[in-house]
């Protein structure tokens, strides 16, 4: 049996890729960690490995002494981007591991989307990294994370965090028209597509993963059907997003503190999203692990709203 590990895989993403590929039973799992104690040991229920990720070379060194063939970065958004360099240097170094997914969940991101998101860079920085490399690797796209809106009533290591709609207080602000597909994914869909994932003889460079598609005017008129009431919707102009402005939500205030960064630096952030999935950057028309392995059935936008809000 095979060794996967996953860094960052006590963190929110990485925990539930981690349970996927314990429960598919086909590899042994080890998660990396900055740090190793045994509460991090008891929430995965999978052993826990310290990792200097400042040094490549002790990252090889790690990979080569747990004999680790595979390794999927889940660092967090907010990690130093030279802590995935150096991870995709020391699986280079290992002469152990040949497969590697990097941390670029989410949008597919292009020179386009860097013009206005600059933090896009960032993982095009990774891919164009790998590409001279010896490894084989393939980044994951999954559209948006469908926790956000449902987490925590339905089971998610993510937390709530309103971006366009707020359901738990009945109000949307849309980017643009509303019309354009967006696909959303739960965290525990895309653990299991990837454990799957792990199964095949040979990765192409990019995997797409749908858990559902629709607009957001359709993800808006679920919400109020689930719920039974109307919501407050307006609509953030092109003008206003490009200007990083969004309409405040009632959650956001709430948000804030959460982050490492302004409160206008977050609002930025989210007036990028909303430039990206007016763009049709958040949908996804390529061949999908859905049509590799269609035994995995994602859950719905409509299934999981009805889970965490219907009573």
């Amino acid at each position: 049996m095979s060794t996967v590990a996953v860094a960052g895989g006590t963190g929110k993403l990485g925990r539930a890729v981690v349970n996927a590929i314990n429960a598919a039973g086909k590899f042994e799992v080890l998660v990396l960690s900055r740090q190793v104690d045994n509460e991090k040991s008891t929430k995965t229920g999978t052993r826990v490995i310290a990792v200097d990720y400042t040094s490549s070379e002790a990252i090889a060194s790690i990979l080569e002494q747990y004999q680790i063939e595979t390794l999927i970065s889940t660092l967090g958004s907010f990690v130093p981007a030279q802590h995935e360099h150096n991870l995709i240097k020391g699986a280079d170094k290992s002469s152990v591991t040949r497969r590697y997914i990097p941390n670029v969940w989410g949008a597919k991101h292009t020179e386009e989307i860097v013009a206005y998101y600059p933090a896009a860079a960032q993982t095009l920085g990774y891919l164009k990294a790998l590409e001279s490399t010896s490894l084989e690797w393939t980044a994951m796209h999954n559209g948006f994370f469908l926790d956000f809106y449902v987490a925590p009533e339905v089971q998610s290591y993510m937390s709530y965090m309103a971006i366009v709609v707020d359901l738990k207080n009945n109000f949307a602000a849309i980017p643009g028209s509303g019309d354009v597909p967006v696909v959303f994914t739960h965290s525990f869909d895309i653990g299991r597509f990837t454990a799957a994932l792990l199964t095949k003889d040979k990765w192409e460079e990019e995997s797409f993963i749908i858990g559902d598609k629709m607009t957001w005017n359709e993800f808006v008129r679920i919400g109020q059907e689930v719920k039974g009431t109307n919501f407050t919707v307006v609509y953030d102009s092109m003008e206003k997003l490009k200007r990083e402005q969004v309409t405040e939500l009632p959650s956001h205030p709430s948000l804030y503190p959460l982050f490492p960064i302004p409160k206008e630096t977050l609002q930025a952030m989210f007036a990028h999203f909303g430039i990206m999935f007016e763009n049709g950057a958040l949908d996804i028309t390529d061949h999908t692990l859905n049509e590799d392995f269609p035994d995995i059935k994602p859950r719905t936008v409509r299934e999981l709203i009805l889970e965490a809000y219907a009573a």
